[in-house]
């Protein structure tokens, strides 16, 4: 019997060129698998983004003074440098307020906690990273563990692309997917 997906769910990643290929590639991937419609956020419309290892490219569908955080079930981003980009834009930081204040699940890995952090959002939250962005973490009030995968709230947060499949796992289980 084949498994029933579930209705279409609006999943936000939010990128900027140079992100890590497998961050953006295997949870977008799972998430499109599982039913859900995607929109590529990043600094303009129609751009096109590349990873840092060439492997993929991707290209924005809107501008994130464009886009409405409560149009989203949940927002992920993708780490390498895509993150140091996408917190220098200040509609960027706005959208992803707006969707922590909403509680909306917010799924961030390696470097993609520094866009939380200049969101102002990680205050008493337990959260993970790449280490070497454990000082920006604790200075935004954030309390840094060296694990896999943490869930704080609405924040799922991971280290690296080894800890992919518990990230996309408890990214999927957060939005209430069930058909993966």
């Amino acid at each position: 019997m084949a498994t029933v997906k579930q209705g279409l769910r609006k999943v936000a990643f939010l990128l900027e060129d140079g992100y890590e290929d497998s961050e953006m590639q295997n949870p977008y991937d799972a998430l499109v698998e599982n039913g859900n419609d995607i929109d590529i956020i990043s600094t303009e419309k129609g751009k096109e983004l590349k990873g840092k290892k060439g492997t993929v490219a991707y290209t924005s569908h809107l501008a994130a003074g464009d886009a409405k955080a409560g149009d989203y079930e949940a927002i992920v981003i993708p780490g390498g440098g895509s993150p140091a980009k996408l917190r220098d834009d200040p509609a960027v930081i706005a959208f992803v307020a707006e969707a922590d204040s909403a509680g909306i699940p917010i799924a961030a890995i390696c470097h993609g906690p520094q866009v939380l952090a200049k969101a102002g959002v990680l205050g008493g939250k337990t959260l993970t990273a790449t280490a070497s962005i454990q000082e920006e973490v604790e200075a935004a009030g954030g309390v840094f563990v060296d694990r896999e995968v943490v869930v704080d709230g609405n924040l799922i947060t991971s280290r690296k692309p080894e800890d992919e499949p518990a990230f996309i796992r408890e990214t999927i289980a957060k939005i209430g997917v069930t058909a993966y």
